[in-house]
């Protein structure tokens, strides 16, 4: 059985705040660990070859969605601990 995550295992987006619910496998079913953004029909949406490269794109994000670069760093800092960068 798969562990239930709350949050995206590329991003750290909580599926919550996912409008499709997450990301969706080869088959069309939903995945379990990403989020539509990061994942789709069982493929990364992005070319990210890195942890750090993912956190400065989510950085960016978040500071045009005007939260401030401290706050944007603090949700971004576990990206590296996450089960697609491990």
């Amino acid at each position: 059985m798969t562990k239930p995550y709350k949050a995206c295992q590329s991003c750290a987006m909580p599926f919550k705040h996912d409008p499709q619910g997450g990301g969706t496998e080869a088959d069309g079913a939903k995945s379990v660990m990403y989020c539509s953004y990061c994942y789709r029909e069982g493929k990364f949406a992005d070319n990210f070859e890195t942890a750090k490269e993912m956190q400065d794109f989510c950085i960016t994000k978040l500071c045009e969605m005007k939260y401030p670069k401290i706050v944007a760093w603090l949700f971004t800092r576990g990206i590296p601990k996450l089960e697609r960068w491990k």
